[in-house]
């Protein structure tokens, strides 16, 4: 067994109900990711493409109601493989991984979910918009010109080691750049942020997705 059902219950707990919990199973096997989903687990976050693609099913043979999103930075010459087998990309991170992820989509007459991703702590070695001005011209663009992507909101990843003051930074720069955009579409409801070490600040903080791996599956080898 996993430790899903208590994590879920405690962030349940924390949130009032109102967060989703992204089951973070990256590294981890397929056997480990159907004890998780009997314990009423049904979205898995992966971190690379080729992973998804060695490990799940395709998406018309995965048990019933299982998602899985791509959390991960996501190369270009990866796009192909992850808009067929992903119901959502949380890690857009730039204008033309954009531009392809529509034309992928639309190539297969497929309308694919996304998350624009804040580098929210400024640390050059994450990826993510450097500035919610880009972030919200990217938001627009996607609105205005990419009718096979869905909009759904804002993602970000918490300063690298643990830092309430840092992290309190971040994530009110990520609540901030969602709710610049949320006035766009009534589809933009999403702000992912908080992992297993940082998620209870982040729920402080508005995030009402969060992202959790090692609490559930245990540490990867």
């Amino acid at each position: 067994m996993t430790g899903y059902r208590n994590v879920y219950d405690e962030v349940s707990r924390v949130s009032g109900g109102k967060a989703v919990l992204v089951a973070v199973s990256k590294l981890h096997p397929y056997e480990a990711v159907l004890e998780a989903y009997a314990e009423g687990a049904r979205i898995f976050g992966e971190n690379r493409v080729q992973e998804i693609e060695a490990k799940f099913p395709l998406p018309e043979e995965r048990p019933e109601g299982m998602e899985v999103y791509l959390i991960g930075q996501l190369q270009r010459n990866k796009v192909r493989k992850a808009v067929a087998l992903v119901s959502r990309i949380e890690s857009v991170d730039s204008m033309p991984l954009i531009q392809k992820i529509e034309d992928e989509s639309a190539r297969i007459e497929k309308t694919i979910d996304v998350l624009l991703e804040l580098n929210s702590s400024g640390e050059e070695q994450k990826a993510g918009f450097r500035s919610a001005d880009e972030l919200f011209d990217a938001a627009c663009y996607i609105i205005s010109s990419c009718p096979h992507i869905r909009l759904r909101g804002v993602m970000t990843v918490g300063p690298l080691g643990f830092d309430y003051d840092k992290n309190r930074e971040a994530f009110i720069a990520a609540e901030q750049a969602f709710s610049r955009i949320s006035s766009l579409s009534p589809d933009i409801d999403v702000l992912s942020m908080g992992m297993s070490a940082d998620w209870k600040e982040a729920l402080e903080f508005g995030s009402n997705e969060v992202r959790i791996g090692t609490a559930i599956f245990g540490e990867r080898k």
